[in-house]
């Protein structure tokens, strides 16, 4: 205790900076190649969105955690909310008008007759449900059920994927949906072990396991987003002669960066935090680091999403 406040209280403040990690990924993809403002609002979305996922998952590494039904609810409405602003600059961008001009019935066009707003219309109502479940779950506490929410999670996280531009290559699709629910999985666990995790014993019941569901999600994103690189821009050059291949050599550089730190991560702190070597402080400061390195990556991510 500090001043009657818990140790790592101030560590669990600092995973704010996930927004502006990940804002930092925006900006440095504008820097490589300019994008679209809608960048902004699509990183958020997606890390609202990586969040819910990961709080729903948490509760399977380790007995003592439970769903946070409360933070599940708030989140999952400020996912929904991101949502409705990406599809607002979205349309925009179809329509032609942009955002600033984008008329009520322009924009319910968007929604009702083309495909990619009528996948955004089930994203809305996917996210508002999963808000709404979790807010009645946490009034009423023996009428809940993690996976259902778990399940609708997953599914709003790879629909925009899958029906973007990876979905015009051979077997798009499938390396979408894998590359998006990896990254989430990933970066969504980690984040809501920092944001639920209590004690040294916690972290040392939570952790080992995070590390093996980790050390594959890292793996298939590295591995589709390769793929998906090499497909799309034909060839290694232009990972150096165009704005989306800067974009992609930046993020992939990062993803290295990712690989070696889980690596020490495994071998120094997991290993630690498991024999209980380490305070709960200790393992909230490397977990906000590891999430800060993953936002900026996210974030250089969004930007790919709307720049193809």
């Amino acid at each position: 205790m500090r001043n009657g406040v818990p140790s790592g209280t101030d560590e669990r403040i600092a995973l704010g900076l996930v927004i502006p990690a990940g804002l930092l990924g925006v900006l440095l993809a504008w820097a490589l190649g300019g994008v679209p403002a809608a960048s902004t609002v699509r990183f958020c979305a997606d890390i609202a969105g990586a969040a819910v996922l990961g709080l729903t998952l948490a509760p399977r590494l380790a007995d003592r955690i439970e769903v946070p039904w409360r933070m599940l609810a708030g989140l999952a409405g400020l996912w929904c909310c991101l949502e409705f602003a990406t599809s607002i600059f979205a349309a925009g961008e179809v329509v032609g008008s942009g955002v600033t001009a984008l008329s009520p019935a322009d924009f319910g066009t968007y929604l009702l007759r083309i495909s990619a707003g009528q996948i955004g219309l089930v994203i809305l109502a996917a996210t508002a449900g999963i808000a709404l479940y979790a807010a009645v779950a946490f009034r009423r506490p023996g009428q809940r059920s993690a996976d259902l929410v778990l399940v609708f999670a997953a599914v709003c996280v790879t629909l925009r994927p899958i029906t973007g531009h990876m979905s015009q290559q051979p077997a798009g699709s499938v390396l979408a949906a894998v590359h998006a629910l990896a990254a989430s999985t990933w970066l969504g666990l980690l984040l809501a072990l920092g944001l639920v995790v209590r004690g040294r014993r916690g972290w040392a019941e939570a952790l080992p396991g995070y590390s093996a569901v980790a050390l594959p999600m890292i793996a298939a994103v590295a591995l589709t987003g390769v793929l998906n690189g090499l497909v799309r821009l034909g060839g290694f050059a232009a990972f150096f002669t165009t704005g989306y291949g800067r974009i992609m050599l930046a993020k992939s550089i990062l993803l290295a960066i990712l690989l070696v730190l889980g690596w020490w991560w495994r071998r120094s702190w997991v290993a630690a935090a498991a024999a209980h070597r380490i305070s709960a402080a200790a393992s909230l400061r490397r977990a906000v680091l590891e999430v800060a390195v993953m936002a900026v990556v996210f974030g250089l991510a969004a930007s790919l999403a709307i720049t193809g």
